[in-house]
This record gives structure tokens, C-alpha cells and sequence, in this order.
């Protein structure tokens, strides 16, 4: 249970708030490469600020403050230049990093633009998704995690924006027990309903859970019925990458799979999810040419035609506990127990590493050496014990089977394999 001060303490992301301050020193996804293909501005609302993402004539991406400083106009209208974007209303125009470079009506010779800025930040380029960093310069690098940089993969991203605070969805990936109730007894319950009774491997009790801090956040590990301490749900596990990266593992056999979820604040009580997965198939694999080229994003839907939650989904059922504890969850009113370690361990990080930020410290996870950012492998269970009812069928339930290249996914992952040994 946490004080209501406490609450707004870890949950308030706006600028000057200790935890928007936090969530400042890292890289945030803002768009698909794939979605700015064809257009030159996209609105980004992050950490409480409304911010226009922009493609200038040299192919280059800027972030600047969505409302010109000269009439407040959009400039989500603006007009691309080679090295910036007018304002559509009166042309002034602005670098990506929130330099007006020209005001084109006023007197030869005036310095006015000079004293005129908007908000900038960086944008850079990592897994097909462009990525932004709101805080104090020189700015860090962005993580180069394996499933960023596996090679031969296949990728797309889905996105939903999801009207509830960031915390609550991220304190979900230190929360193992639901696993075996949202995503295994509902969904027993719901296709009892149907009249197809169904058990999963999901649904099994759990005997053990251990969560970890190591050096990229916390590993979570499970031992569930059945299992062995030797089985990778256990012995490995999976992590909270800190501060709002959450990944999962394969299930093992010939296709190796990472699965990445980055929930991203908008503003205190709205968060863009971003699920980008990476498929490894085995060496020796034929895979058309488009699909390693480029990673397709697309938006995930979580309500049906009826405005009811599309529970036969694992996405819909995790979106549905986020959105029912209330736009900011009241933690001063919950009552926590042996299982929930992990949460409480994650919020203890999140007050640590406050304090680091507000001591001039790089909190955890910040990486500024090149030679340290060449690949980094975050352990991963390689045998997922969820799986177990096959991998095709795990995807058909899960958010991939919205993505507008799944059927082609399918069928290279169908395709036979001439490789007998396992990544």
C-alpha cells in the first residue's frame, strides 16, 4: 500500500515531476519508420507534452512543440523544408531542434528570429521505430538490445493507446501469478461459455516465483505445476528491462522468438503500448525479401464492435485489468500479498533511481559507451513453458494475428524445416 502522496509521487510524468524527470533520461518510441513512409508530420503526445514528429526534404526527423510560438498554430499542418518545417500560417520556420531559422515577412536584417525557440528533441532510428529523448543533453544512446539487432528476423510492431496511467501496466510485467488466472482460468471459463471446454498449460498453479534485480531491472521467474527447477521458466526467466520495457522469451523448437512490450507515457492517464516482435527462423530458411525489410506498424485492437473487451485475446485480457483499476490506479486502497514482491520491488527501484536523477546520477539502465552498446543479450527463457500448446496457436491468440503480414509469418513459420537441431 502506498500513501496517496506516494501515488502521485511514482505516477505524474509531466515535465518537472520527479518521476517525468526519471522517464526523461531514457529513449522512447514515437513512431514506426514504416508509418512516415508516405506522410511528413505525425502529433506525439509524450510525457505530457504535445509534440508534432516531422520528416524534412532531406529525408531527416525532427520533434518540436506541436504549437508555433508566433500565433500557436499546429505545426502538424507545416510545410516541410530541406532543413526544417514552416509554420503553415505564416512560414516561420524551425529546426528539429526548436531553432527558428526564418521569419520570412519580417525586415531585412532583423534578429528577431533569433530570440524565438520551441521545444526540440532528438529522434534516432533503432528496429525499424524512430525514438525520442526529452531530456537534458548530451543525450545518452539508445539501448541496442538483441532483439532490436537480431539479424534474419522477421518484425512488425503493434501499438494501442491504452486510457489508464503507465505504472499500472508496467507493474502487470512484475506481476506473475495473473498469468495463470487472466490468461489461463478466464480463458478456460470463457470457452466453457462457448461450449468448447479448453484447458491450457497456462492455467496451472504456481509453486514458486523469484524476482531479482540484475543489471538492465528485474529477472521474474516461475516454477509452475509440473515443472522442474531445471525447466527455463525457472532457471532463467525473463526481465522488466527498467524503466518500461517488458520482453518475454521462445518456446523453444526451431524458431527462436523476442517479444518486446514498451509502454510509453502519453500523460498521466494515458499510455502507448508498443509490442514489437523479432521471428528467428532456423539457418537456411527462405524468407521473402520484404519481410526482413521492413517492419510494419499497425494498431491493436482491444474492443469489439459492441464496445466489450475481446477477451479471447491475451492482449484484451491484460488491457482490461489495466483500464478497470481506474485512470491512475488508488494504491493507498490495495492490499498486497506474498505475491506480489515483484511490485514492490520494481517501486522501490523507481524511488531509487528518482533519487539518483534529482543527485545529478544517470539512473539505471542510461548507456553512454559505444563499446558497451554493441549488442546487449538480456537473458531470456529460450523454452517458454506457456508455449506448450504450440507456438502457431500462442500467435493466433495474441496481438500478432492482427499484424498485416501474420498470414505471411504463418506460413514461413509452417513452412518444413530441413534443420533438425533447435536454435
Amino acid at each position: 500500500m502506498l500513501t496517496a502522496a506516494e501515488n502521485e509521487r511514482l505516477t505524474r510524468v509531466g515535465p518537472g515531476t520527479p518521476m517525468g524527470e526519471l522517464l526523461r533520461r531514457y529513449w522512447h518510441p514515437v513512431a514506426g519508420i514504416d508509418e512516415m513512409r508516405e506522410r511528413w508530420t505525425k502529433r506525439v503526445r509524450l510525457l505530457g507534452e504535445d509534440l508534432v514528429l516531422f520528416k524534412d526534404r532531406s529525408g531527416h526527423f525532427g520533434l518540436v512543440g506541436e504549437a508555433c510560438p508566433h500565433r500557436r498554430a499546429s505545426l502538424a499542418y507545416g510545410i516541410p523544408t530541406e532543413n526544417g518545417i514552416r509554420c503553415p500560417y505564416h512560414g516561420w520556420q524551425f529546426d528539429g531542434s526548436g531553432r527558428c531559422l526564418e521569419q520570412p515577412n519580417e525586415p531585412e536584417g532583423s534578429a528577431f528570429k533569433d530570440k524565438i525557440s520551441t521545444a526540440g528533441y532528438p529522434v534516432d532510428l533503432l528496429a525499424g521505430l524512430l525514438w525520442a529523448y526529452l531530456g537534458p543533453l548530451p543525450a545518452p544512446l539508445i539501448p541496442r538490445y538483441d532483439g532490436f539487432i537480431e539479424e534474419r528476423s522477421i518484425r512488425h510492431c503493434g501499438q494501442a493507446m491504452i486510457p489508464c496511467n503507465w505504472l499500472q501496466i508496467m507493474e502487470n510485467s512484475v506481476d506473475a501469478v495473473h498469468t495463470e488466472w487472466l490468461h489461463g482460468n478466464l480463458h478456460e471459463f470463457l470457452r466453457e461459455q462457448s461450449g468448447e471446454p479448453t484447458k491450457t498449460a497456462m492455467s496451472r498453479r504456481h509453486k514458486k516465483l523469484a524476482f531479482d534485480e540484475f543489471p538492465h531491472g528485474i529477472m521474474k521467474r516461475r516454477l509452475m505445476e509440473g515443472q522442474s527447477e531445471e525447466d527455463d521458466d525457472w532457471k532463467v526467466g525473463h526481465p522488466l528491462v527498467f524503466p518500461n520495457l517488458a520482453a518475454v522469451g521462445s518456446g523453444g523448437g526451431l524458431w527462436k522468438q523476442h517479444f518486446f512490450q514498451i509502454r510509453v507515457p502519453m500523460d498521466d492517464t494515458h499510455t502507448r503500448q508498443w509490442s514489437f516482435q523479432a521471428f528467428v527462423p532456423p539457418a537456411g530458411t527462405d524468407i521473402p525479401r520484404h519481410l526482413l525489410d521492413r517492419v510494419p506498424v499497425y494498431d491493436i485492437p482491444y474492443l469489439n464492435a459492441q464496445g466489450e473487451y475481446m477477451l479471447e485475446y491475451i492482449h484484451a485480457q491484460d488491457i482490461m485489468a489495466f483500464i478497470s483499476q481506474g485512470p491512475i490506479a488508488d494504491r493507498s486502497r490495495e492490499g498486497l500479498n506474498s505475491t506480489d514482491r515483484g511490485v514492490t520491488l520494481y517501486r522501490t527501484m523507481l524511488r531509487r533511481e528518482i533519487e539518483n536523477v534529482a543527485a545529478g546520477r544517470d539512473p539505471l539502465g542510461v548507456v553512454r559507451d559505444p563499446a558497451a552498446n554493441h549488442c546487449i543479450v538480456l537473458p531470456l527463457e529460450k523454452n517458454k513453458d506457456m508455449f506448450k500448446d504450440g507456438f502457431a496457436s500462442f500467435f493466433k491468440r495474441g496481438l500478432a494475428s492482427f499484424s498485416p503480414i501474420a498470414a505471411e509469418i504463418l506460413a514461413v513459420m509452417e513452412r518444413p524445416q530441413e534443420v533438425a537441431a533447435p536454435l
